[in-house]
């Protein structure tokens, strides 16, 4: 069983990092799964590279499987990061599109209505990553953050994108690389060390975060994610959550219900959530404050019906 991690020569903050981990020791070269591939072996990891955008290529786990005969356990994801603010940021992230209609096209991969299984490691990592960027003085030139579900490409297994941004400036910055290597060197286990973030379900913190409402950057489930022993999910922003207002629709008050794929979306990530924490109790953490008084009590009614509880903070600990 291998851990894949995948970069693409098309993004200077995907191969850079690549680049960074494979100039570590202990690598060989590894099969290749078609033309214009190449991959890299190191103890049980797995580290391949393509020509294409980082969320154009789907199933890179089975495709890894068949070719080599190698079960893929988890898959990380190397890539750069936009944001309108343009400001210096190392994020990780889940991926999906569950809020996706089946006739919607997903602008940056995956499938509709889709959600991956997310990492378990994308807590502990996020808190890793912070020491590791104040480590290399980049703190606090450079945020480092969660980021909400979004994008693709379609994979079978728990998975999780780290990312360097937010500009050209950024994306081919030498010591974000190395922060980014030095994650996947440290958190994979390969200097030696005990491997980061692996679930085992049973250590008496078996509580997950389920992130519903607030922006991008899930401020309010950010805060508690960056406490020591939080474990996190799926991370659903107010745009994975689409709502219609009822009072906007012209009909009998008895009749009005909230349209929008908000339940589908809710729905898609707990299942995914749940998966990927086999034994674990994932709790939904609500912005409050994102929500409109009928939008939370929509929420709030439609997570009772499906038995998923409510958590406060503390119980996250």
């Amino acid at each position: 069983m291998v851990t894949l991690v995948v970069a693409t020569t098309a993004d200077p903050a995907s191969v850079g990092p690549a680049s960074a981990f494979l100039a570590m020791p202990g690598w060989n070269p590894g099969p290749s799964l078609s033309e214009g591939m190449e991959s890299f072996a190191n103890g049980d990891v797995r580290l391949l590279k393509h020509e294409n955008s980082i969320v154009a290529e789907d199933d890179l786990d089975r495709r890894w499987e068949v070719a080599t005969g190698e079960s893929v356990t988890e898959v990380i994801f190397l890539s750069r990061h936009t944001a309108v603010s343009n400001r210096p940021a190392l994020t990780v992230h889940p991926i999906g599109v569950p809020h996706l209609r089946d006739d919607e096209i997903p602008p940056q991969g995956g499938r509709p209505g889709w959600a991956a299984l997310p990492n378990p490691r994308i807590g502990p990592w996020l808190r890793l990553l912070k020491k590791i960027a104040d480590s290399l003085g980049l703190l606090p030139e450079f945020e480092v953050t969660l980021e909400a579900t979004h994008h693709g490409p379609v994979v079978n297994t728990p998975t999780l994108f780290l990312e360097i941004g937010s500009t050209a400036e950024y994306w081919g910055r030498q010591d974000a690389a190395q922060a980014i290597a030095l994650l996947m060197w440290e958190g994979l286990g390969l200097g030696g060390g005990g491997s980061v973030g692996e679930w085992k379900g049973n250590n008496g913190k078996n509580k997950v975060l389920l992130g519903i409402g607030g922006g991008h950057y899930a401020p309010r489930h950010n805060d508690i994610v960056v406490k020591d022993g939080v474990w996190v999910g799926h991370l659903l922003s107010g745009y994975s959550l689409p709502m219609e207002d009822p009072n906007q629709k012209k009909v009998k008050a008895s009749e009005k219900t909230i349209g929008g794929t908000w339940k589908q979306s809710i729905k898609v990530a707990y299942e995914a959530t749940v998966s990927a924490f086999p034994g674990g109790e994932v709790l939904a953490h609500l912005d409050h404050k994102s929500f409109k008084g009928w939008q939370k009590n929509a929420i709030t009614s439609f997570l009772a019906e499906q038995n998923i509880k409510i958590g406060k903070p503390e119980d996250y600990f």
